[in-house]
Parts: C-alpha cells; structure tokens; sequence
C-alpha cells in the first residue's frame, strides 16, 4: 500500500505541476502586446518625399498595427496629431517645412492594445525644387453672362504651397489675351463685359524655392443670359490704342445669323479726304464676338490734330450696322 500511494502522491503533483504550467501559458496568453524595440520612420525628411513607419518589434504577438503621425517642434517636442494622417506612409508637405516628425505605432491583439512612439526624424526641409506644371489648370462651369466658373490649378509637382488665380480675356479668336482687374479668385462671375470674349486662368503656383505658372485652355465663347436677336448686326468700341504710328481696335459685333461679317472700317480729319478699309471675321460671332485689327492710317491723318475712327459690321445679306465711332485729340 505504500508504494501506491507514494505513486498517487507523485501523480498529484505532477497534476498540480502541469495545472500551474497550463495557467502560466493561458496567462501569458491573455496578455495585451508590449514594445521591446520602438518604432523607427525610414525616408528622407523633405517636402514631397514619402515617410514608412516601421512597427518596432513586440511581444505577444499583435494582430494589427495602427499609425498616427505627429508633427513636432525642431527638437522633437511639442508633439501635435497631422489630421488624418493614420496610414503607414506619409507624403511631406509644406506645412512640415521646417519641423520634425514622429509616429506614434499602436499594436492591436484579442487583449488588448499598447502605443510606443518613434524618435523624431531631422528637421524636414523645403522642396529641391520649383513647382513644375505637369497637367494644366482647368475650367468648370458655362462660359454665360450670370453664370460663375471654378478654376482648378491643375497637377504640380515640388508640393506647391499655394496657388494664385488670375482670369483673363481673350479675342474670340483666342488671341489677345488681358488680365481681369481684381478676378484673382478661384471663382469668377461671369459679367455682361466679357460678351464675345472667351475666358482662361493663369495659375501660379509657389514653394519655398520658387514659382511658375501655367495656364488654362479657353473657355467657350461667352454668350448672353438671354438669347439675342436683331435685324442686322451690331458693333461696339471696346477700346483703341496707339503704338507708334499704328492704331489697334478692339470691339464686340453682336449678329444672330452665325455667319462671317465684313468690319468696314473708315478714318477721317477735317480738311482731309476720308479713307476706309475693309476687314473679315475668321470665326463669326454666335451671337457675340469680340476681335481686334489693327492697321496703319495714311500719312494724312498722322500727326497732331482731330483724328476719327468709325466702324461699321455688314452681314451676309449686305444689312449694315449703325457706326460706333472714337475722336482722339493727337498731340
């Protein structure tokens, strides 16, 4: 009988031995994931560069890794979250110009979670380079009076910090093109004054090395809030300006047939007999368009004095329109 229970002695203990084992192992199981080796950020820490968290090394065996990057002070302090900036790669901006960066690892198990931290990266400088246009702005919306249009600046590289708009005007043509005064938005009103234009936008794009700029295709011909019709075609002076000896003339001829006009242009001076020259429009007005000529008057009317411009548009069926003249005093 001894020996038996000597045996049971040994069998229970040798129980209690694999039962304080099994709850050891279920302990060390049942345990939420801790860092031994932190984080650590691989890349360069410049704008425009891509930063990799790596998890660091953990016990316990987690499951999932979250990531929050931080943007910090130039010795690593002052820690703050970068919204949404929760992936394992982070792409540096202008806003991280001239600051360090952390990530803050939190591994994830079926007991639970723990975050470590890395170390800050250097200080993360400016782009190597000035932006560089590599898909060009764009134009949303209809080009008619009332209506508003949005520009979109278009694909860049070196991380523009930001972006400047500038809306032009340009001949139906697509030549001649001017700056708004003031449409420096993203958006522009259409306005009765762009009649006949077409529209486009200048897009300048700045980093810390530089500028450039790029600019939009046109815009459709701009047409009216409502339709026009009339009898025979009209025609208004936009403006007229001297360089040297030649004159340019800039107007708006407005006609519902969609057909090419005849411009009959005419100068005159008191005392002197008149002289009038013709033009043709290459792309007609639907219903408005606004073109520009330009042409050298003859020696008679040169010089100071009264000097007279008149212009006249002529459709297709020979109806005319009123003349639409400018007097200049010449010094």
């Amino acid at each position: 009988m001894t020996g038996k229970v000597r045996t049971i002695r040994v069998l229970i203990l040798l129980a209690a031995i694999f039962g304080t084992l099994v709850l050891f192992a279920a302990q060390a199981r049942a345990a939420a994931p801790v860092n031994t080796s932190p984080p650590t950020i691989s890349g360069t820490a410049r704008q425009g560069e891509t930063l990799t968290a790596q998890n660091g090394s953990w016990q316990n065996s987690p499951t999932s890794f979250q990531y929050q990057w931080e943007r910090c002070d130039t010795s690593g302090a002052g820690c703050v979250n970068i919204a949404g900036a929760t992936e394992k790669t982070r792409v540096l901006t202008g806003a991280d110009v001239r600051h360090t960066i952390r990530v803050r690892v939190t591994a994830i198990n079926a007991d639970g979670s723990a975050s470590a931290q890395s170390a800050p990266t250097a200080v993360v400088a400016a782009s190597a380079a000035v932006p560089k246009n590599t898909a060009p702005p764009t134009i949303s919306g209809i080009a008619r009076v009332g209506q508003e249009l949005t520009a979109n600046p278009g694909s860049w590289s070196g991380n523009p910090d930001s972006f400047a708009f500038q809306w032009q005007r340009c001949d139906v043509d697509g030549t001649n093109c001017s700056d708004v005064v003031g449409a420096t938005g993203k958006t522009y009103g259409v306005r009765l004054a762009d009649l006949g234009f077409r529209l486009r936008v200048k897009v300048t794009a700045t980093n810390e090395k530089g500028s450039a700029t790029a600019t939009s295709a046109l815009t459709a011909v701009v047409a009216p809030a409502t339709r026009i019709t009339n009898r025979r075609p009209t025609i208004r002076i936009i403006s007229i300006r001297f360089l040297g000896a030649t004159v340019y003339a800039r107007f708006r001829v407005c006609d519902d047939s969609n057909k090419n006009l005849t411009i009959i242009e005419t100068d005159s001076r008191p005392g002197r007999l008149s002289y009038t020259r013709r033009f043709s429009t290459l792309i007609p007005p639907r219903p408005c368009g606004v073109y520009t000529r330009h042409w050298t008057p003859a020696p008679r009317f040169r010089g100071p004095g009264r000097y007279t411009i008149t212009l006249r548009a002529r459709d297709k069926s020979g109806l005319t329109s009123l003349p639409a003249r400018r007097t200049f005093i010449r010094h």
